[in-house]
């Protein structure tokens, strides 16, 4: 009896369980399709060893954490509807069932609703998570040669997990509102008037007026002062206070603006006096300042809220396209490997800071050393090469005593060595971008300002080992005079921008005191990496003449081998032969000049690159439809909760004489202000903030908000809007009901 009971109550208050459901139901797919990446990654043939184990741990670990945004979502619409059904729990007890019956029925219902969000959930989640594979292939560029259907046990158990812990939350608190709630409260709940407090409207104005004005200086400074990702060490903790002050502001600047909402809404329609006695408007904006005054805190940690998910899913897939897009500039070669230099600085801070012993054996280095000699194992200079380079296993790193020898897979290859531009012993570089834009009347780009990049200065480096590597990348060769100079920057974006018009301008370098003049009118960007990398190797390279060069005297910074392998030489064989190499020290008359640096193949840095994009993607994603749809979740619950709380309201309306149409119009107009202008707000802080990080990704190339983030967004708004229309109809049928039942004191 009891079971047909509850069942017939969910299906008469389906309308009320409406927002629960669907919340519930699109949780439960969202957490099963993206908690089973882990079977899309094998299924889409990426076959990077552990991949598919570190994106299943980090999005497990992340479902527990949005479970509970999920959960606190489930107890706020449960809560609309012991709203809405206090009287008919009130009834139960005055036709003589217990509590425990009432208790058992509420339990009941909630099985109901829950199995069946469940049951939908899993469908839908099976059904998009086969549909996941191909992006999941498309994010890792790779192709699906054995498409099959899968169903993740794992998965399942998760979500399942998740789920019932949520409904135990929900049947318990439910359990506690009915045995805590007297008899008259239940019966009387419709009957209580609703409590409208309003502010004063010049308080609230001026309220307003402090937060558009905090909100206005917090945007002023972040854009002036931008991210503190790029401060040097030194300045990096005054740069962190300023940016905390900012966020405070707009923190701040945002509550504030919707605590002064109502009053600035009432004063702003009474002075256009002709919208304001027009239909149902009075009474429309009389609502909103109500309503706004007891959910202005809610709406500004939505609008926060919004901000966040927004920015971090533009921002964070942006980054990613932009790297993708640049790889195959970054990464000329089948493999290269990195030399760095000791310089006074390096060698100041060992004695001071790191061990003075170590000190010791280290030496300012006064020329670059022949790093394939080194790796191939010449030893007609014994004193100028490594000990040996061994190999190491792939299973436990240690070494297996083979030697690896570069010649056995190597066919053209190039050293390029780069000098700072100053002397020996020197400090202080000749060359800065900040000194080229102060030439052109430019400001430095953000991204350079109070970096170690601008401070280091441009790179210098000989004509012929860049002629060399254009020969390599099939390019002809660039003649560059003795008084002359070359400008490359594999970056392009800003930075690119910056040399080439610096070039352009017919501007002269001042380096080592002979005075250059630009060999072309532009920077070279296609052939401008020295190594490969995810990012860009060449922050900016001043290429000048081999004898130049020679009378310079300058301090080398590093040295990079480019190797291509040898013609018709499989690349996976090759890569697998020097994967794990180890290399010894190198020494120069018993002293180590530098330490080796970066050692990494062209396909191992595609991989790495694919295996980011696709990280980034799916957490932000991930992260983001959720707290969208928590944040709608919470306006269409406020809303309805509005919209039972005033339908003696509507009622009254309706019975002198205003028609249907305006009822309905007014009641869109009081969610569209309530779902728009968080947004809105959220909205504006994403664009600001998104100017100052696509100023700061600039210098790596041009940043595209579009593909793959615009169709994310879509589907973001789509759904936010999809709770707007949902809420909207059930509220016409919650006051089209109201209207109809007759009214009596």
């Amino acid at each position: 009896m009891l079971c047909k009971l509850a069942w017939g109550n969910v299906r008469r208050a389906g309308r009320d369980y409406l927002v629960y459901l669907l919340t519930l139901t699109l949780g439960v797919t969202v957490f099963y399709a993206f908690n089973t990446v882990s079977m899309q990654v094998d299924i889409a043939g990426i076959k990077e060893e552990g991949l598919s184990e570190l994106m299943g741990s980090m999005l497990g670990h992340l479902t527990y954490f949005l479970a509970g945004v999920m959960a606190f979502l489930m107890v706020y619409a449960n809560n609309f509807i012991m709203k809405r059904r206090k009287k008919e729990f009130g009834l139960y007890q005055v036709l003589g069932m217990g509590r425990g019956r009432v208790a058992t029925i509420m339990a009941l219902e909630t099985v109901i609703v829950s199995v069946g969000a469940f049951v939908a959930g899993i469908v839908l989640g099976v059904g998009l998570s086969q549909l996941m594979t191909f992006f999941t292939a498309s994010l890792f560029k790779t192709q699906i040669a054995n498409f099959h259907f899968f169903f993740s046990v794992h998965a399942f158990n998760l979500t399942l997990a998740c789920m019932l812990v949520m409904f135990v939350l929900t049947l318990l608190l439910n359990l506690r509102a009915v045995r805590r709630t007297k008899l008259i409260e239940l019966m009387g709940a419709e009957r209580r008037n609703e409590s409208i407090k309003t502010r004063n409207p010049w308080i609230a104005i001026a309220i307003f007026a402090v937060g558009v004005v905090l909100v206005g200086v917090a945007y002023y400074r972040l854009l002036r002062d931008g991210f503190p990702l790029t401060a040097t060490e030194g300045k990096l903790q005054e740069a962190m206070n300023q940016f905390g002050i900012t966020t405070a502001m707009v923190t701040v600047g945002t509550f504030a603006l919707f605590w002064g909402l109502s009053g600035m809404l009432i004063k702003l329609l009474q002075s256009l006096r002709s919208v304001y006695w027009r239909g149902l408007n009075m009474f429309t904006v009389r609502q909103l300042s109500a309503k706004v005054n007891t959910v202005c805190f809610s709406m500004g940690v939505i609008a926060m809220i919004l901000f966040l998910a927004i920015t971090s899913v533009t921002c964070g897939m942006s980054i990613a396209n932009v790297m993708n897009e640049n790889l195959e500039r970054y990464n000329p070669v089948d493999v290269s490997q990195t030399y760095v230099y000791y310089t006074p600085e390096t060698l100041d801070y060992y004695k001071e800071y790191v061990n003075p012993s170590e000190a010791d054996r280290m030496v300012l280095a006064d020329a670059t050393v022949d790093l394939y000699a080194a790796w191939h194992g010449d030893r007609k200079d014994p004193d100028n090469v490594a000990d040996g380079i061994k190999g190491k296993s792939a299973d436990n790193n240690d070494e297996t005593g083979k030697k690896v020898n570069i010649a056995d897979v190597a066919g053209e290859h190039v050293q390029i060595d780069s000098y700072l531009s100053y002397p020996l012993g020197g400090s202080g570089p000749s060359v800065v971008a900040g000194e080229m834009c102060k030439a052109m009347g430019e400001k430095l780009p953000k991204a350079l300002e109070g970096s170690n990049a601008d401070a280091m200065g441009l790179y210098v480096t000989p004509a012929s080992q860049y002629n060399k590597l254009r020969q390599m990348m099939g390019e002809e060769p660039v003649s560059i005079g003795r008084d002359q100079y070359l400008l490359t920057c594999d970056m392009g974006g800003e930075l690119g921008d910056l040399y080439t018009k610096y070039m352009a301008g017919g501007h002269a370098l001042t380096l080592g005191g002979h005075t250059l003049k630009p060999a072309t009118d532009k920077s070279d960007e296609d052939t401008a990496a020295i190594a490969n990398s995810a990012m860009g190797s060449n922050p900016g390279t001043v290429v000048v003449a081999d004898e130049l060069l020679s009378q310079l005297n300058l301090q080398p910074y590093s040295s990079n081998l480019l190797v291509n392998y040898k013609q018709g030489m499989d690349t996976t064989e090759a890569d697998e032969s020097i994967k794990y190499t180890l290399l010894d020290n190198l020494l120069v008359d018993g002293k180590e000049p530098g330490g080796w640096g970066v050692f990494i193949t062209r396909s191992e840095m595609y991989t790495q690159a694919a295996q980011m994009n696709g990280m980034i993607s799916y957490l932000a994603i991930y992260i983001g439809f959720v707290l969208v749809v928590a944040c709608a979740a919470i306006l269409s619950i406020q809303q309805l909760s509005n919209v039972a709380d005033g339908s003696r309201s509507y009622r009254v309306l309706a019975q002198i004489g205003c028609d249907d149409r305006q009822i309905r119009h007014s009641v869109m107009a009081q969610q569209a202000v309530f779902f728009l202008f968080p947004l809105a707000v959220g909205l504006a802080h994403s664009f600001v903030a998104l100017k100052v990080i696509i100023e700061l990704v600039s210098i790596f190339g041009n940043m595209s908000i579009g593909g793959t983030v615009g169709l994310t967004c879509a589907i973001f708004l789509a759904a936010y809007g999809g709770y707007f229309l949902v809420t909207y109809l059930m509220s016409t049928g919650m006051v089209r009901a109201a209207i109809a039942t007759r009214y009596s004191e």
